[in-house]
């Protein structure tokens, strides 16, 4: 990304290095015994640090930490300090995700998975841990399926799904804007069901789709598409993409002038982008699925606070909300089911609302009962070149509860089965 808010080193293997002369050491000593309450429990996160999302994964690793010093300060997870293993999943590379799952789960004897913010990556992981039967959260993977038609007894989802983005936005875009749509869209899942979600949405309330391209993720040069886009003469043209894609798109498309005759908007926007863009290209009408500046919300000043003190003075970004509430869900997860079977905790987390110092948001939030979908609220508005605060770049114009934007359980195809 242009301008990279927030960045934090790891360094990913220390702790399993301390653990493996931890060991030797005890093969060296075979009279001395450790308990389970000295062995840690361990989160396993598989998420980008490098490539388009690298930015995001940082800001999702930021919210991890904290939720970590926070659930250890109370005692860990049954009484067991707690670990994070973080490897870096690439932005985009399918067979790295799975290569870093697999060496987490079996290599390193995780407790819980979290990851990805690629939607495909988040995908081919949830895979991997439903046949190891290992407790998995997706912070920010947002495609449809995960917990629809592909959903697992074993997978919870943090983020919102792409139809529930869609519905929250497109009552608004077709009243501001018009009805007539243009699509770029990245090439893969996120991008595939986020357009098939607006598509859908739009048809209900008399939007009409007038073309579009599928644009590879990591494109740089948006020309050629945005020519095509502008000579199809639509209301709004929407752009799906995400990370440095999205940057790259917005920017060019200010520079061709395009705001000067067309309505720029999309579903999800982040605040990552947004700080990444020059003010003239802090445009458009969107979807935050979490915002930092809510005055009226408990615990939202102090959450504020305590990133600004690890990231330099910036503000918390949906993605460390999202890395934020994963961490704090297998904690509540291990409290409520008394256990660290993933059985038992998958099932105690059915309905299970967030506490509001976890939730940070106006109607709090829950996941829904045979899907594992967290439903929270979701924040549709504009962005603004400038705010009271330097990254106050979006203005909130109408909170739209999860529950109205959802459907049904059955509307999602998830048909989950459990264990015998």
């Amino acid at each position: 990304m242009s301008k990279d808010p927030i960045s934090v080193p790891v360094k990913r293997r220390t702790i399993l290095k301390a653990g493996l002369a931890l060991g030797a050491m005890q093969v060296a000593s075979p009279f001395v015994t450790k308990s389970l309450a000295d062995e840690p429990v361990k989160i396993g996160l598989d998420n980008p640090a490098t490539g388009t999302y690298a930015a995001l994964g940082k800001n999702e690793l930021i919210g991890c930490q904290l939720a970590l010093e926070q659930i250890n300060a109370k005692g860990g997870i049954l009484g067991r300090k707690v670990e994070l293993l973080v490897e870096d999943s690439t932005s985009g590379d399918a067979g790295t995700a799975v290569e870093k799952a697999r060496k987490l789960i079996d290599r390193d004897q995780v407790n819980f998975l979290l990851g990805n913010i690629n939607s495909a990556l988040a995908a081919a992981m949830a895979n991997v841990s439903y046949e190891k039967g290992v407790f998995h959260v997706v912070p920010g993977g947002h495609t449809d399926p995960i917990t629809g038609a592909n959903c697992h007894w074993n997978v919870f989802r943090v983020c919102n799904t792409t139809q529930m983005e869609a519905n929250a936005v497109a009552g608004t875009l077709i009243k501001t804007a018009g009805k007539k749509w243009y699509y770029l869209t990245p090439d893969y899942a996120f991008g595939h069901t986020l357009q098939a979600g607006l598509e859908k949405a739009a048809a209900a309330l008399g939007g009409t789709k007038v073309g579009g391209d599928l644009t590879p993720l990591g494109t740089t040069d948006f020309s050629s598409y945005l020519i095509k886009a502008q000579a199809a003469n639509p209301d709004v043209i929407i752009f799906l993409q995400a990370g440095d894609d999205a940057v790259n798109a917005l920017k060019q498309a200010v520079q061709f002038g395009l705001d000067k005759k067309f309505h720029l908007a999309g579903a999800q926007q982040e605040l990552e982008v947004l700080i990444g863009l020059p003010p003239e290209a802090r445009i458009g009408t969107w979807v935050f699925e979490w915002y930092w500046k809510q005055p009226n919300v408990a615990h939202v000043n102090d959450f504020v606070a305590d990133i600004r003190k690890r990231s330099g003075g910036h503000v918390p970004t949906a993605r460390t909300w999202f890395g934020y509430a994963a961490t704090h869900t297998c904690a509540l997860a291990a409290a409520a089911a008394k256990s660290l079977d993933a059985v038992k905790m998958a099932k105690a987390m059915q309905g299970f609302k967030l506490p509001p110092e976890v939730a940070l948001m106006p109607d709090g939030a829950f996941y829904r009962a045979a899907q594992n979908q967290l439903i929270p609220d979701l924040y549709v508005g504009n962005a603004q070149a400038k705010g009271s605060d330097p990254e106050d770049l979006f203005n909130v114009t109408d909170v739209v509860k999860g529950i109205t934007t959802a459907g049904t359980v059955e509307d999602t195809g998830c048909k989950m089965t459990w264990p015998a």
